[in-house]
């Protein structure tokens, strides 16, 4: 599961990535929990809220519950998208209009507060690493600091999205900015820098979620829940973190590679650039500016919310296991 390479009719190499697998934690499939870690899946995924997806239900208490227990017993970790299941559906119901604002207030944070403050209770209570996904608030971190006080063995995430986009861009752009938890005010993008700047957030992921652009038309209710954004990660950390707020080079470092990499068993293999590990790494040009176009996107389905954005610091080449798979042509 270490490397795949993607190779078109002739043969000629069309995609070279390096990754691992989740297993995911849905009613009734407990008991294949151990199957899963056996096979080599570095973690467990639950969704608090429906998922959006027929095949990947959401876990309710009892599934948690045990689930929990299991992956405890085996030392492995829960990754938990924690919205609350109930709030967001009744709400979810009582929305009329299909504005971005509508959609966002459909989906609070006290939503996301509810849900952190069950899982973290469930963790103390079981003893099981549990990895809390995509925050869009920094009122979602208080619990989660208090619960790491008390020693609870719990990491947060936030995604390039909250630190970047608002629900103002939800409304102007629609459905390529739709995400769970919803975009937030610019108030809030400020409060995750700050939370950033304090080294409260554990990791920073793309929670790159691609799909058919048909699947993005339409009414914003009905359309796909997810953001495509893995390859404007690092673009968006340097132009609103390194350049707009002064945010170290190691700290965005840290947040993309060498925390993630320690938080789910990689480490040192990746994270870390010392003989006997991954020769992982890119070489970014700090002050080249770029606007970034569809036809730029290297992903099957060109969408993004980042399309016609300006952004300071581009990647010029990158290395995996010290081999170049991408560099840019001058």
């Amino acid at each position: 599961m270490d490397g795949y390479e993607q190779k078109d009719a002739l043969g000629k190499q069309k995609a070279l990535i390096d990754y691992k697998l989740w297993g995911g934690l849905v009613p009734q499939n407990i008991e294949r929990l151990e199957e899963l870690h056996v096979a080599g899946v570095i973690g467990f995924k639950a969704f608090m809220s429906n998922s959006g997806i027929d095949d990947f239900q959401a876990a309710d208490d009892k599934t948690l519950y045990a689930g929990m227990k299991k992956i405890a017993a085996l030392d492995s970790i829960l990754a938990v998208h924690a919205e609350s299941d109930i709030i967001t559906e009744e709400l979810g119901k009582l929305v009329e209009n299909e504005d971005g604002y509508s959609f966002s207030a459909s989906r609070p944070i006290y939503s996301e507060l509810e849900a952190v403050n069950r899982i973290l209770s469930y963790a103390e209570a079981t003893k099981c690493k549990v990895h809390i996904v995509h925050i869009s608030s920094s009122e979602v971190l208080k619990p989660i600091i208090a619960a790491k006080k008390r020693r609870v063995d719990v990491s947060v995430e936030t995604c390039p999205h909250y630190l970047s986009l608002t629900v103002d861009d939800l409304d102007k752009l629609g459905a390529v900015a739709k995400c769970a938890p919803p975009l937030r005010t610019a108030q809030e993008v400020e409060g995750l820098w700050q939370a950033i700047k304090a080294k409260a957030i554990d990791i920073i992921g793309s929670d790159h979620s691609p799909s058919l652009e048909s699947m993005k038309k339409g009414k914003l209710s009905d359309a796909w829940g997810g953001i495509s954004g893995c390859q404007s990660t690092l673009s968006v950390l340097l132009e609103e973190g390194y350049w707009k707020r002064e945010v170290d080079l190691s700290i965005i470092a840290s947040l993309t590679s060498s925390n993630p990499a320690k938080r789910f068993g990689l480490y040192p293999q990746k994270g870390k650039t010392e003989v006997g590990s991954d020769a992982d790494f890119c070489l970014v040009d700090l002050k080249k500016e770029y606007t970034l176009k569809k036809d730029d996107l290297f992903y099957r389905n060109k969408q993004s919310p980042y399309i016609e954005k300006t952004f300071r610091g581009k990647v010029t080449r990158t290395i995996l296991k010290g081999r170049t798979v991408y560099e840019e042509l001058v």
